[in-house]
């Protein structure tokens, strides 16, 4: 299974189309907040079904700000995760995903990417695929792929400016 994940367009979808077409084909899509009206826009590009949680700039939306999602053997937390402190550390963010079940917990806001597999909860941010905000300020996303076994690979993607 081929999985994209991305945060923090902010209305900007112009990179997301992009990756879209460098990448295809996928079984699925996370979005992980701060879409600022494009939820429609995202499920009409998109080529599989996309799994959405809205985040701190997301006012008018009926998209729910967390999201537990089962694929395999893994329970993933789903949040944009400004309300856990992510800007300083994932301890809460982590926390919570444990009392949701969750060995994995999916976030942005802070658009910058991170790959934490140093503890019993997984933490994937993709960054920001239209405002990156880490030192190459680079586009960034990740690409999750489930082998056969149900283990989970990812990786850290960045666009060409």
């Amino acid at each position: 299974m081929r999985v994209l994940i991305v945060s923090d367009t902010h209305g900007k979808n112009g990179n997301l189309e992009k990756v879209l077409r460098l990448i295809a084909p996928l079984d699925l899509i996370f979005h992980l907040g701060d879409l600022e009206g494009s939820e429609g826009h995202i499920e009409d590009i998109s080529p599989c079904p996309v799994h959405m949680v809205s985040g701190n700039n997301d006012f008018f939306t009926s998209v729910p700000a967390e999201k537990v999602v089962v694929i395999g053997h893994h329970k993933i937390f789903m949040t944009h995760g400004h309300r856990y402190g992510v800007s300083f550390d994932t301890m809460r963010l982590k926390a919570a995903a444990r009392e949701h079940g969750c060995d994995v917990a999916f976030f942005g806001h802070t658009h910058r990417p991170l790959i934490d597999l140093d503890d019993d909860v997984i933490a994937v941010n993709p960054g920001s695929i239209s405002y990156p905000r880490q030192d190459n300020r680079r586009p960034s996303y990740v690409i999750l792929d489930i082998d056969r076994y149900g283990e989970l690979h990812f990786a850290l993607n960045y666009l060409e400016k």
